[in-house]
């Protein structure tokens, strides 16, 4: 059965502070009320609320201008991560929203695991766009490269796309095949045009009408 609970901030797909909503048990328990995102919506709660309201406002502001100068410090950033992959480019393991903030860390900027948004794990080599939640009103989207080595890294910060062993023979051969049939159509044009040439040099001359008999 859902639970009605007032929000103490944003919550996003959910509602702005001060709203009241209904979710579902399990996702007040393990992460709104623990979080202290939000209380449930009882009437000595939403009277707690309004009476907190100025103060809880005044501090979301002061904690999203923190945020915004943070996200302006660190939106460049580019987090460098080294795994083992295939020569398909799929990783060995796969990176998760915990390796990210960890990655982060090491680059001098503090993330938690849970502002990281990760759908899915990444599970291949390359530049990835990755949004981080700073605060409920600001997010920043960062780069996640994961590569094989140093070298590869810098390669794809830099914009380089790698391209699996597989793929890259296929597209080796087909451009051997394409190269293959423009020498061939221009040979056989070549030809034709000597063709036309020999026929015309030995076509015979025209026979001169011959003069009217006086």
């Amino acid at each position: 059965m859902p639970m009605n609970l007032i929000l103490l901030e944003r919550v996003p797909k959910l509602g702005q502070m001060g709203d009241v909503v209904k979710v579902k048990p399990g996702f007040a328990r393990n992460y709104l009320l623990p979080q202290k995102k939000a209380l449930r919506a009882t009437k000595d709660n939403i009277a707690y609320f309004e009476s907190q309201r100025k103060v809880l406002e005044a501090q979301n502001l002061e904690r999203r201008q923190d945020a915004e100068k943070v996200g302006a410090k660190i939106g460049d950033l580019k987090v460098i991560l080294i795994r083992q992959a295939s020569e398909a480019l799929q990783l060995y393991g796969s990176v998760t929203s915990r390796d990210i903030a960890d990655g982060a860390a090491a680059a001098g900027v503090k993330v938690e695991r849970s502002q990281v948004e990760l759908d899915k794990p990444i599970k291949l080599l390359g530049a990835h766009k990755i949004k981080v939640h700073l605060h409920p009103e600001v997010t920043i989207e960062i780069t996640v490269v994961v590569a094989r080595s140093p070298d590869e890294a810098d390669f794809l910060a830099k914009g380089g796309t790698l391209v699996a062993e597989t793929e890259r023979a296929q597209l080796e051969a087909a451009e051997a095949a394409q190269r293959a049939a423009a020498q061939a159509a221009a040979l056989f044009e070549a030809k034709s045009a000597e063709a036309v040439e020999g026929e015309a040099a030995e076509a015979p001359a025209a026979e001169e009408a011959p003069a009217e008999e006086k």
